[in-house]
């Protein structure tokens, strides 16, 4: 285990939670809360390091590219403020940077991805995140910071975006769009067995309440449009490789 104190880790979560307080996008405290408790859920099933996996999804966004521009994601910028204020020894500073350059949506699109089990884990857990319940919340409000709708039934997804052309997206046009352009992806980018048993869950409330919807707007053409894109989905997962452990 590294050799973190417990009041070095209570710093760190107290400048995080400062950084992050105001937020209204579904980066706010609440999210960094769910990713902790549940990356260190899956960290005890995984037996990987809980004090470094404590810092990575303490930090996991508190560089994100959304909220403080191209320069902060690059040069991680708050996150190595913080660990350095903490007195965070510069050894494990550098692990927690490796992972952080590795983390989110946009970099898996580039084909990145962490090679520890810790960046592994918190990956998860911030996609996990995205899934669900809380998931579904994040994304109306991130559409309603956006002043963008949840739904218009004339507004049809961009599939198969491309890393930059997810990055210049200030938002997608619509919430549902947003679920079948990334959320609805998610379950296929896990990189543990934890996160794979827990996404699939999430998922499954995902497609449903969709379909749902969709009943309720009347929405046929969506119903048979989610159907479709669920069974090339399907296929497609089929074919891609197992994760190895």
């Amino acid at each position: 285990m590294s050799q973190i104190s417990p009041r070095c880790l209570e710093e760190v979560k107290a400048k995080v939670y400062t950084l992050l307080q105001s937020d209204r996008s579904g980066h706010s405290t609440d999210h960094i809360a769910r990713v902790l408790d549940l990356s260190l859920k899956f960290a005890a099933t995984e037996q990987a390091d809980p004090a470094l996996v404590w810092l990575i999804a303490l930090l996991h966004d508190v560089d994100d590219h959304k909220l403080f521009g191209d320069d902060c994601a690059q040069n991680l910028t708050h996150a190595r403020k913080i660990m350095t204020s903490c007195q965070i020894d510069p050894e494990i500073l550098a692990k927690v940077c490796d992972s952080l350059q590795t983390i989110g949506y946009s970099k898996r699109l580039r084909g990145l991805k962490p090679k520890d089990i810790a960046g592994q884990i918190v990956s998860d857990a911030d996609m996990c995140d995205g899934l669900g319940a809380h998931g579904l919340l994040r994304i109306y409000a991130y559409q309603l910071k956006h002043d963008h709708p949840f739904f218009d039934r004339q507004l049809f997804p961009s599939l198969n975006l491309t890393a930059e052309q997810y990055a210049a997206q200030t938002a997608a046009e619509t919430g549902v769009g947003h679920c079948f352009e990334k959320i609805l992806h998610l379950k296929d980018l896990m990189l543990t067995k934890s996160g794979q048993a827990e996404s699939a869950k999430r998922h499954d409330f995902m497609v449903n309440f969709l379909r749902e919807f969709f009943l309720e707007e009347n929405a046929v053409e969506w119903l048979e449009y989610l159907e479709c894109y669920l069974a090339q989905s399907d296929s497609a997962s089929k074919q891609s490789a197992p994760i190895q452990k």
